[in-house]
């Protein structure tokens, strides 16, 4: 049994010799990552930090370049809106131009045409007056032709000039009041 713990006390020396190093690698080892860490911080940590810094500022710019372009966008939109609205505005200016002097134009139509069917009409009735008297004329002339007509054949003799106008203007009058 002693050699068994005998055999346990060397092994476990040996077992802490295999988990810690010797002092002198202790001492280099922390020696080098002394070394190494001055050399990191004089040189790569503010590299890094350049680095880190730029990018930060990279991503500050493009944000801000963002903002601007999201202002701008919505000033264009606005700017768009409102050509838009003065567009319709236009638009419904000229639509009620249009239907003014589209009514103006039905107005002076109407007038004209009025005034035509007046002037056709005025002439119409004088061109009808004219016809009139020149038919009662004509009229008065046969009817004066035939009244003498018959006035010989029932008297069965020639009147003479001044009886014969008599007659005539008698029986023209006896006409006109029978119209």
């Amino acid at each position: 049994m002693n050699t068994l713990i005998l055999a346990a006390e060397t092994e476990s020396a040996s077992a802490t010799q295999l988990i810690l190093p010797a002092t002198a690698e202790l001492v280099y080892g922390a020696i080098a990552f002394a070394v190494v860490l001055v050399l990191m911080q004089r040189y790569a940590f503010p590299a890094l930090t350049n680095l880190l810094d730029e990018r930060r500022e990279a991503i500050q710019g493009q944000m801000e370049e963002a903002e601007a372009a999201r202002q701008e966008a919505a000033e264009e939109r606005r700017q768009y809106e409102a050509q838009l609205a003065d567009a319709k505005g236009e638009a419904n200016r000229i639509i009620d131009e249009a239907k003014q002097t589209a009514e103006e134009m039905r107005r002076d139509i109407v007038s004209k045409a009025e005034d035509e069917a007046a002037s056709i009409k005025a002439r119409a009735e004088d061109e009808i007056e004219a016809e009139r008297e020149r038919l009662l004329g004509e009229l008065r002339t046969e009817v004066a032709q035939v009244a003498v007509a018959l006035a010989s054949k029932i008297v069965d003799r020639e009147l003479d000039e001044e009886a014969h106008e008599d007659l005539v203007d008698e029986y023209i009058d006896s006409l006109s009041r029978s119209s």
